[in-house]
């Protein structure tokens, strides 16, 4: 796709190295939409563009002595697309609590509450795997129904990073814009992401959910 040239981040995502937050993070996600292994891209070129989003996300736009994003090289690489740490809290949790998803000290007051590891933990998820696929491998039963996008039963909110988003999804852009996403066909784009899951009591996503798939929230003694 890019030959032998360098490709910088800016290259990759088709946009200006002057671009702001607001037309990168469009500009990704019609990248990854066009892309996304789900419609049918290779794996090389959707992790291309995690990861020449990750690098404009991370600290390289901040001054703090990185190097030049428009310098960056992705070919140059050796790691590809790193292993993504994953911060994530049960929506039950959340209610129980009369926690806010907004509340930008969300997770501070999960971490400091004595909370099951199966509401609030963290996990790991490897370059090729999806959201749901990392919490499954690492023995979590979050919900999900139909694997294939069609239904809001694994849906997450994202409070911090970017889970990607294929195109043809059953989330409206409106609850995209909002932090939405589905976790059954998303693959982080940042190095770290907080999620809050298992989201069936928001009213926002009744009318998108199909009947409960195999889902038992763990309750300890």
């Amino acid at each position: 796709m890019f030959g032998y040239a360098m490709v910088s981040p800016f290259d990759v995502l088709g946009i200006d190295v002057d671009a702001d937050d607001d037309e990168i993070r469009r500009a990704y996600r019609e990248r990854v939409k066009e892309v996304h292994p789900d419609q049918g891209g290779s794996l090389e070129e959707f992790q291309l563009v995690r990861r020449a989003y990750g690098t404009l996300q991370r600290g390289d736009r901040n001054g703090d002595g990185s190097a030049d994003p428009a310098t960056v090289d992705l070919r140059d690489d050796d790691d590809g697309v790193h292993t993504t740490r994953v911060e994530f809290l049960d929506y039950e949790v959340v209610d129980d609590y009369g926690w806010s998803l907004s509340d930008p000290e969300l997770f501070e007051k999960a971490a400091a509450a004595d909370l099951a590891d199966t509401d609030y933990g963290r996990l790991l998820v490897e370059p090729t795997e999806t959201l749901l696929e990392a919490a499954e491998g690492r023995g979590f039963t979050w919900p999900f129904s139909c694997r294939g996008g069609a239904c809001a039963n694994c849906a997450v909110y994202l409070a911090e990073g970017e889970l990607s988003q294929p195109a043809n999804t059953i989330l409206p852009d409106e609850l995209a814009e909002r932090g939405f996403r589905l976790s059954c066909n998303g693959y982080p784009a940042t190095d770290r992401l907080q999620i809050v899951f298992n989201l069936k009591g928001l009213p926002e996503l009744d009318d998108l959910m199909l009947p409960p798939g195999p889902f038992r929230r763990a309750h300890s003694d």
